[in-house]
């Protein structure tokens, strides 16, 4: 006769409850899914762009340019991800990063060499940064319009600092190192920039008490306040975060075009929150992902290299990037009502 094996039991008497598996190996899951669908919509945008420009897209010289492309706007999107994953979000990146590039191609600026020209761009995005940090932190101002304001703020600023003129840099150590020569191994100085800030900002938000913060604050503030979080103080530290990055993409814009002009970074705001929202960051918060955030970046870049390449309008483009972010944002949604 066979004999059925009895549930376990406690100590009371009691069947004991099956163990369930720990929250985190869920979110492992998903976090890897999600990165492994990136990684697929990337590889078939480079199958299209090899299948419909093999000897353009598919060559070194043009990788290497989308590559480049995509540091600039990456590395603004790196803070950006902080930003969001705290529940917050900041407007004016673009504002800043073009105020942070021609206040440090001045002739002023420029007397000063290669440093005084990366003094300038940092120097200029994290000041930025601190009255963004600020006004919402201290002064209780809703972040969209403290940005907001700060984004009418900055253009305004460069406009008048370039009086609507292109600044061109004159300094051979900055121009040097957008020229091939510069590069190592073949990769561009700007990449290799651009991959330093991506790990730093990996292991800021998954191995430091910074990044339990952020996504703390971004999950329940008030919960993070009773915690012993000081919310105010970490918000401030976000955007000082988020101002530095701008000082460094707009260097590296100064790199890349040689100059400083005061249209750029137009439209990187919402690049970087595209890219960090299709790289699975939540809007609404408490969560992030740096690595889904460079993906985002990668995949919007390839995007506009292969229009570019087959001689696309921008407009189509534009409706191209419009309907892959809906989508993001609606299988976030459905992902979150399954969990």
């Amino acid at each position: 006769m066979t004999q059925h094996a009895s549930p376990p039991r406690d100590g009371t008497g009691k069947t004991a409850p099956m163990a369930q598996p720990p929250a985190w190996r869920g979110m492992m899951a998903r976090a890897d899914v999600r990165t492994l669908s990136l990684l697929g919509v990337l590889a078939v945008l480079v199958v299209i762009g090899g299948i419909t420009k093999p000897d353009e897209f598919l060559d070194t010289r043009n990788l290497q340019l989308v590559l480049t492309q995509a540091s600039v706007i990456g590395v603004v999107t790196v803070g950006m991800t902080f930003v969001i994953t705290s529940g917050g979000i900041d407007l004016s990146v673009g504002a800043i990063v073009a105020l942070a590039s021609v206040w440090a191609t001045t002739v002023a600026t420029q007397g000063y060499g290669f440093g005084g020209v990366l003094f300038t761009s940092v120097l200029v995005g994290v000041g930025c940064g601190l009255v963004n940090g600020l006004l919402i932190a201290y002064g209780g101002m809703v972040p969209f319009i403290a940005t907001l304001a700060m984004f009418a703020s900055a253009r305004g600023l460069a406009l008048q600092i370039t009086d609507g003129k292109t600044q061109i840099v004159t300094i051979p150590s900055i121009l040097d190192l957008g020229e091939r020569d510069a590069y190592v191994l073949g990769i561009p100085p700007l990449v290799m920039v651009f991959a330093v800030v991506t790990v730093i900002g990996w292991l800021i938000l998954n191995r430091t008490t910074f990044g339990r913060r952020t996504v703390a604050v971004g999950g329940n503030a008030e919960a993070a306040r009773l915690a012993g979080i000081d919310v105010r103080r970490q918000r401030l530290y976000l955007y000082l975060l988020s101002g530095l990055c701008c000082g460094i993409a707009a260097f590296l814009l100064i790199i890349l075009s040689g100059s400083g002009q005061n249209t750029n970074g137009n439209l990187y705001e919402l690049d970087a929150i595209a890219a960090a929202i299709i790289g699975g960051t939540l809007l609404s918060g408490g969560r992030g992902t740096i690595t889904g955030a460079v993906l985002g970046v990668l995949i919007f870049t390839t995007i506009t290299n292969i229009f570019a390449l087959n001689n696309l309008q921008s407009d189509v483009q534009q409706i191209a990037k419009g309907a892959i972010i809906v989508a993001a944002v609606l299988v976030q949604r459905r992902t979150a009502s399954t969990t």
